[in-house]
């Protein structure tokens, strides 16, 4: 059966989606929020963007898959893998700093939170003297 482009992103979501359950629960969440976002960022993207897209995300799934391997994480692997310095080097701005973002996320889940509560107030404060 010929798959359709649509039917090929939901399986890798969904596939990707059930490697996150192998994960610890705090980088299981992390996982499923960032994974759903970055979909949602592509889903209009050009044909170009959405093949280098699904290959990424495909060479994701696999790596997770070889680190969390098939008896589960306790016998795996450790997580996690480093990315060379021509790789930091290929990223645009921002995607560096959504990298950031993430790495904040991921080692001080606590930081992250008070600044994104600290830009909130900031915004609401704004927005309500604009009232």
């Amino acid at each position: 059966m010929n798959q359709t482009h649509v039917q090929k992103v939901r399986i890798l979501y969904k596939t990707i989606h059930r490697l996150h359950r192998g994960l610890p629960p705090e980088l299981q969440i992390l996982g499923h929020q960032y994974v759903r976002d970055e979909f949602r960022r592509h889903k209009g993207c050009n044909p170009s963007e959405a093949q280098v897209f699904m290959n990424e995300w495909a060479k994701y799934a696999v790596n997770l898959a070889e680190q969390l391997g098939i008896r589960g994480p306790k016998f795996a692997k450790p997580l996690g893998q480093s990315l060379d310095e021509q790789a930091l080097n290929d990223l645009r701005d921002d995607q560096i700093a959504q990298l950031y973002e993430l790495m904040l996320a991921a080692t001080q889940p606590e930081v992250l939170e008070a600044e994104e509560a600290q830009a909130k107030a900031a915004q609401e404060s704004k927005d309500g003297g604009n009232k």
